[in-house]
């Protein structure tokens, strides 16, 4: 039986789970390991990422759940530049006629206690107040809204933007749009040494320091969250692909934004005994925090990432949901075997 929080509210367990760390580089001039990497792209937009070894998991003591830091290897691969987006996910909608999760409507037997009349689909959103709030409630800053979805990212009918991701993607929906594309989701792996692209030790993915030559290179959340957004970036919410400088594999977002999914299922101590070679994922998943529910992992932060409460899109940090859930700062991306491998 599913929790409450997943279909009215949030998904409590994975945002409690992102607690601000207020992490500092414990050594900003920590040797960063640089790969040259020439750039290959397809014609349907994907970046060809060359396997290596690297280092993963977060050198902040404090994702316990990111550590310990340990030596991978993973095949090449080939990735989305971007986050997909409302243009791509709207063609498969069309070729198939799929409904999302967030769609579809809610089964009175995972609800024993709701009235029938309150069992609307529908997802979570974001919903700022306008006054501070405690930090210890997610539920002031989230809402469940009937009717959200993909196509209807708040709830009131604005119409969706093609070039910004599609967002109120459950792992369902992902994996399906994947089949129908002929990809397949990144394992957690691939997602990281993607997002690394050949740089270790080191607290942002993209460097030491938060904002490089004093200007942002990821959408995140500026200001007293979550109340007063201050915009430094450019965005309030989300921002359309490709608005901050690809890495240095060409790939974009791969921090802040929207949270992407993994093939992974979750654990907090995978890391643990994680194999070294092409690892996929624990072969269950477990959450202390809601024992009884699958979740996978998800990576990369989205633009309510915030120093003051989450700090997860830093370099090797770790999310997670529940398999049906959604809200509207989670999107995902796909990746493609290399003939051969």
């Amino acid at each position: 039986m599913k929790s409450m929080s997943y279909k009215y509210g949030l998904l409590v367990s994975a945002i409690v789970l992102m607690s601000a760390c207020n992490f500092e580089a414990k050594d900003k001039s920590a040797e960063k390991k640089k790969t040259h990497h020439s750039i290959q792209r397809s014609a349907d937009g994907m970046v060809l990422i060359e396997g290596n070894e690297f280092a993963m998991g977060a050198i902040d003591e404090s994702f316990g759940d990111a550590l310990p830091v340990h030596q991978v290897k993973v095949n090449s691969f080939w990735m989305d530049e971007h986050e997909v987006t409302n243009e791509q996910f709207e063609a498969f909608v069309k070729a198939t006629g799929y409904i999302t999760d967030a769609e579809k409507k809610l089964d009175p037997k995972d609800y024993p206690n709701v009235p029938l009349e309150k069992l609307v689909s529908g997802s979570s959103v974001f919903s700022p107040p306008d006054h501070k709030v405690p930090l210890d409630n997610p539920l002031n800053w989230w809402k469940y809204i009937a009717g959200a979805s993909w196509k209807n990212p708040f709830g009131d009918g604005r119409r969706i933007e093609p070039n910004k991701p599609a967002v109120h993607i459950s792992y369902n929906d992902a994996q399906a749009y994947a089949k129908w594309a002929g990809k397949r989701l990144p394992t957690e792996a691939e997602w990281e040494y993607a997002a690394r692209a050949g740089a270790e030790a080191q607290p942002y993915y993209w460097g030491g320091e938060l904002k490089p030559e004093g200007k942002w290179v990821a959408n995140i959340f500026q200001g007293r969250f979550p109340d007063a957004d201050s915009k430094d970036d450019g965005f309030i919410g989300l921002a359309p692909v490709k608005s901050y400088p690809a890495n240095a594999f060409g790939l974009y977002d791969m921090e802040g934004n929207v949270w992407e999914w993994c093939s992974d299922y979750y654990r907090p101590d995978y890391y643990q005994n994680s194999p070294k070679d092409n690892p996929k994922g624990p072969t269950d998943s477990y959450d202390p925090y809601e024992p009884g529910l699958e979740k996978h992992v998800q990576r990369g932060g989205s633009f309510l990432c915030s120093d003051e409460y989450c700090n997860r899109y830093k370099a090797g940090s770790r999310g997670k949901g529940e398999t049906s859930s959604a809200s509207n700062n989670l999107g995902f991306r796909c990746v493609k075997d290399v003939s051969g491998n």
